[in-house]
C-alpha cells in the first residue's frame, strides 16, 4: 500500500509560497527605482525575462513605467505623481517647511521643493507667491530634469560623465526656445551653476517664467532634493536673481543641515 501523500498547505512553514501577481508588479515597480534593464530587474526581483517584460509592458500601458529609446525602463507619470500627492510622508518635505515659508516671506515669489525621481524631477511642495499671477507648476507635476532649475542645482552635484549618461537616456527635448539642448552647453551651465552657487531656469521649461534653485543634500554630499524661487521674468531680471540666489543656496543648506547632510568636500 502506497503511503499517503498531502499537499503541503500554504501556511507550511517548510514551503515558500510563489509571489502572487500583485507581489510580482510590486516587486517590479520598486526595482524601478534603481534599474533600467530587464536583466537588471531580473536580478532583484528573482523574475524570469518573460514575467518581468509582460509586467513592464503592462506597467506601460499603465502609466506606471515608460520605456526609453534606448530599451530601458523608468518610472511612468502616475508613480511620479502619486508619490507628489503624499509629500507629508517624506522627510525631507517635512524638514524644508519653515525653511520655505522663510524665503516665501522673504522674496514674495512662488517657492517649490522638487526631488528627483528616476530621470525627472518631481514637485513635491509649493508655496505660491504675494504677487497677482500665479505659477502654473503644482504638486505631482513630473518636469524634464535638463530644463528645470531644480534639475540643474542637482546635476550640478553629479559629475559630467554621470549626466552625459542621463541626457543620452532621456534625450534633451526643448521645452521653449531658451531650452538647452546641446550636451557640452549644458555641461558648462552646470560648470557656471557650481561657481555661482546656484541654478538658474532662464525661461527654459515655461516661457515668460525664471527661477533660481539650489539642491539639498544627503550626509555624503549628494543631491536629494532641490529649493526654488519662481515668478515671471519681468519680475525676476538678472539682477534680482543675482539677490535671490544666495537667499535660496542659503534655504536649501538649512534643510541639508536639518536631514543631516554635509556640502561636499572642495
Amino acid at each position: 500500500m502506497q503511503p499517503t501523500v498531502t499537499p503541503a498547505s500554504p501556511s507550511d512553514p517548510g514551503r515558500a509560497a510563489a509571489p502572487s501577481a500583485i507581489g510580482k508588479m510590486t516587486s517590479v515597480i520598486e526595482a524601478l527605482a534603481d534599474n533600467r534593464r530587464v536583466v537588471e530587474i531580473c536580478a532583484a526581483t528573482s523574475l524570469t525575462s518573460s514575467t518581468v517584460h509582460r509586467i513592464l509592458q503592462e506597467l506601460v500601458q499603465l502609466g506606471w513605467a515608460r520605456e526609453d529609446d534606448d530599451r530601458g525602463y523608468s518610472l511612468g507619470p502616475r508613480v511620479l505623481a502619486i508619490a507628489g500627492r503624499v509629500p507629508q510622508e517624506s522627510a525631507v518635505v517635512r524638514a524644508a517647511k519653515g525653511a520655505l515659508q522663510l524665503l516665501n516671506s522673504q522674496t514674495g515669489h512662488a517657492v517649490h521643493l522638487g526631488s528627483r525621481l528616476g530621470d525627472e524631477i518631481v514637485y513635491l511642495d509649493k508655496l505660491e507667491g504675494s504677487r497677482s499671477y500665479h505659477m502654473r507648476s503644482r504638486i505631482g507635476v513630473v518636469v524634464p530634469i535638463h530644463t528645470t532649475g531644480i534639475g540643474k542645482a542637482m546635476l550640478a552635484h553629479c559629475d559630467d560623465d554621470e549626466v552625459t549618461a542621463l541626457l543620452e537616456r532621456t534625450g534633451m527635448a526643448a521645452r521653449t526656445e531658451y531650452s538647452i539642448i546641446d550636451t557640452p552647453a549644458f555641461l558648462t551651465e552646470l560648470a557656471a551653476t557650481r561657481q555661482r552657487g546656484y541654478a538658474e531656469d532662464l525661461e527654459e521649461n515655461e516661457l515668460h517664467t525664471r527661477c533660481v534653485a539650489a539642491a539639498i543634500l544627503n550626509h555624503r554630499g549628494l543631491p536629494v532634493a532641490g529649493i526654488s524661487v519662481s515668478a515671471l521674468d519681468f519680475d525676476l531680471d538678472r539682477g534680482r536673481m543675482r539677490v535671490l540666489g544666495p537667499l535660496v543656496a542659503a534655504a536649501a543648506g538649512t534643510v541639508t543641515a536639518a536631514l543631516g547632510g554635509a556640502a561636499p568636500a572642495d
